[in-house]
């Protein structure tokens, strides 16, 4: 492969809560597999974030977890949560490990691919009609918007009424950077951009909206489009096809990314990668499913989807990625299924079996192709 280089990449590794000690244990031996192929000596940190920080360090982020993680090449993480944290303080519960996290980091674009696997058309909940040509980005603004907002909190009015608030806040830089990085991916994919807002009755989304349109003329060979974000969710049930990178806020990315990982047939599919200022780090798109913890259930999927986008972006090796994503499909071309993807006839398998499986057609995969 021509992408062969002898580097060392410093990762550090989060399994976080519930499921994700069990789908991070499976990308580690994929990441660990693969940059063996490609020449690529690895440097693996582990570390704790969220719930298991929490009865760590007594706090769900660490400062000397966030002073590793900057320092690091890529951090892999599982997930954060769980019934056992939904009491607690704010500033401990696992959320706010996440949270401060993305800040430290400064990732500020959060990206979450969404394609429709052939194996997998009929896993969708929606009409293989509709879904068979989806292959869209969701470039998510992480570190601003209503989630870092202040003021925030709750409080007492003057009556003695209870009333809790969140801000929603954004700056033209803010705004400026996460267009261009959107624009600049488009870039590599069928050059087509949706901004999507709410304009017409926010502030915060008509200064996003003039922004993002300043910025455009910057990339000329772009499309640009404007959806409120209403209608967006309601598109990416209705045509999701028209869709090729959309981009947005921290709170409408945090929903619409989420219904579009749906179309996919399983939330388990889908990776993410998240780039910033302070390093890069790359997640599943889905929960701690505390439910299922440690009963070998989960679907790795998504977890070794975002190593394939370490290697992408972190490593700077496409063949890499690529090798990842030949493997997952071939997986799921044999028939193999974790029990999220429910399929006539399929082979279902645990974590550690789907894993297992991955890595063999890794092994099968040519240099030149399958």
């Amino acid at each position: 492969m021509s992408e062969n280089r002898n580097e060392e990449f410093r990762v550090t590794v989060l399994p976080g809560d519930g499921i994700g000690p069990e789908v991070v244990e499976t990308g580690v031996r994929v990441l660990e597999e693969v940059a063996q192929r490609f020449s690529v000596a690895l440097c693996l940190d582990y570390d704790d974030i969220g719930w298991a920080a929490v009865k760590r360090y007594g706090v769900p982020l660490a400062d000397e977890t966030l002073d590793r993680v900057r320092k690091s090449d890529a951090v892999l993480l599982g997930a954060v949560g769980g019934a056992e944290a939904e009491s607690k303080d704010f500033a401990l519960r696992p959320e706010a490990g996440l949270l401060a996290l993305r800040k430290g980091m400064d990732l500020y674009a959060n990206l979450r691919p969404v394609r429709i696997l052939a194996p997998l058309l009929d896993a969708s909940p929606l009409k293989p009609e509709i879904v068979k040509d989806t292959d869209l980005l969701v470039v998510r603004e992480l570190v601003g918007g209503i989630y870092f907002g202040e003021p925030r909190g709750r409080e007492r009015t003057e009556q003695g009424e209870e009333r809790a608030l969140n801000t929603m806040v954004y700056t033209v830089s803010q705004i400026e950077r996460v267009a261009r990085m959107a624009f600049s991916l488009a870039m590599e994919r069928r050059k087509r951009v949706v901004s999507v807002d709410k304009a017409n009755v926010l502030d915060v989304s008509l200064l996003w909206r003039e922004v993002v349109t300043r910025i455009h003329p910057e990339f000329p060979e772009v499309e640009l489009g404007h959806l409120y974000v209403d209608n967006c969710a309601m598109q990416l049930i209705r045509a999701p096809e028209q869709f090729d990178v959309i981009v947005t806020g921290n709170l409408f990315g945090d929903i619409l990314s989420d219904e579009a990982a749906v179309l996919a047939g399983s939330i388990g599919m889908l990776p993410s990668a998240s780039l910033g200022t302070q390093g890069s780090l790359y997640e599943p798109v889905h929960g701690s499913a505390p439910d299922i913890a440690g009963q070998d259930k989960a679907n790795p999927l998504a977890t070794i989807l975002s190593v394939a986008m370490m290697f992408r972006y972190a490593f700077g090796l496409k063949e890499a990625g690529a090798l990842i994503e030949q493997a997952v499909l071939a997986a799921l071309e044999q028939g193999f299924r974790t029990s999220d993807l429910r399929a006539e006839g399929a082979r279902f398998v645990g974590t550690k079996a789907m894993g297992d499986c991955v890595l063999d057609q890794i092994g099968r995969i040519r240099p030149d192709g399958p």
